[in-house]
């Protein structure tokens, strides 16, 4: 999957961001009217976590953290996911032993590490296989636009620095529907990291009425301590690399080259070669993310290990009592009885 174009990024839209416009207008008005389709009930509460935009903007920690959170107030949640990139259409569970990023997607595989997962193009068929297989509550992974199943909590992440780009929608920028129709459809945004260009959605988001949270992501400090004041290679496979970057930078981290592939890129064995030879001639860590890693661990050589560095990081709520109260709402008596 090629990375975002730049020119989405900008402030204002350009002249390519103009022509293509009338496009971007007419998919904004169909996937709303997508959105407005009424679901499937799950049996269970659903609690979506989605974006406004195409790429990355932090859903996988956010469901990740949810489902932490869910699970620390006695719920069983499972996370439900399409399984981008895998060769598996499901509905099945994600055995990390047994399946491979090739069959479940890389997301899946890095999700699986912390809560049982389901992936399926059918989000009802996984559903129910979840409430089968003994789900209290789903978090669905990505699904804001897609109507499949009705949801008890809508929430959308927002990353602070980059907002959502030029305000306009695919393919004369990043959104996937108007910022204002989506956000009709949404019942909370959560802002990741500082920015103008995130609270300008946190600003249009009270505006209409919606709850706005703030979160951070933590880089893990094991793995930080070992990448600052280092010289690294910066290998990413991810929607957004250059926040992976400042994210090194911001730990003491010298990047001294950058290998940023498209999203959910899939590694050949020529890929590492040439990584581990760049890192080998500057005497150079590797730095790279978990989710990256879910595809690199059986590519990369047993005697380069120690070179390679992945870098964890997790979601933390800057007001964690407006998130609980936005859960238990949602999966308590009161949610599964809308379910």
């Amino acid at each position: 999957m090629l990375s975002a174009p730049r020119f989405w990024w900008r402030d204002r839209p350009g002249l390519l961001a103009r022509l293509l416009s009338p496009l971007g207008w007419v998919y904004g008005a169909i996937t709303l009217r997508r959105m407005r389709k009424p679901g499937t009930p799950a049996g269970v509460p659903v609690i979506c976590v989605g974006n406004f935009i195409a790429g990355g903007a932090g859903k996988t920690p956010t469901a990740i953290a949810l489902a932490g959170l869910l699970a620390a107030r006695g719920e069983t949640p499972f996370v439900l996911m399409r399984g981008y990139g895998g060769r598996l259409p499901g509905p099945v569970e994600v055995d990390p032993v047994r399946h491979a990023a090739a069959d479940v997607g890389d997301e899946a595989m890095l999700m699986a590490r912390h809560a049982r997962t389901i992936i399926s193009r059918d989000r009802v068929a996984g559903a129910a296989l979840a409430g089968a297989s003994g789900a209290s509550v789903i978090v669905m992974d990505d699904g804001l636009q897609n109507p499949a199943l009705a949801k008890q909590l809508r929430l959308a992440v927002v990353d602070g620095a980059s907002g959502v780009g030029n305000g306009l929608c695919l393919p004369a920028g990043p959104l996937r529907a108007p910022l204002a129709g989506q956000l009709d459809r949404t019942d909370a945004v959560i802002v990741i990291g500082p920015g103008a260009a995130g609270e300008q959605v946190a600003e249009a988001a009270r505006t209409r009425g919606r709850a706005v949270l703030t979160a951070r992501l933590e880089p893990e400090a094991q793995a930080a301590g070992r990448l600052s004041g280092r010289k690294v290679v910066a290998l990413s496979g991810i929607g957004r690399p250059e926040k992976f970057r400042t994210t090194l930078e911001a730990l003491g981290a010298t990047v001294a080259t950058e290998r940023a592939f498209g999203d959910h890129h899939a590694y050949t064995a020529a890929d590492i070669t040439a990584v581990v030879a760049e890192a080998r001639s500057g005497d150079l860590l590797v730095a790279t993310t978990e989710k990256d890693m879910t595809k690199l661990a059986v590519l990369w050589p047993d005697a380069e290990r120690q070179r390679l560095v992945v870098l964890p990081v997790r979601l933390v709520f800057d007001a964690p009592e407006r998130i609980g109260s936005l859960l238990a709402a949602a999966s308590g008596p009161a949610g599964a009885a809308q379910s």
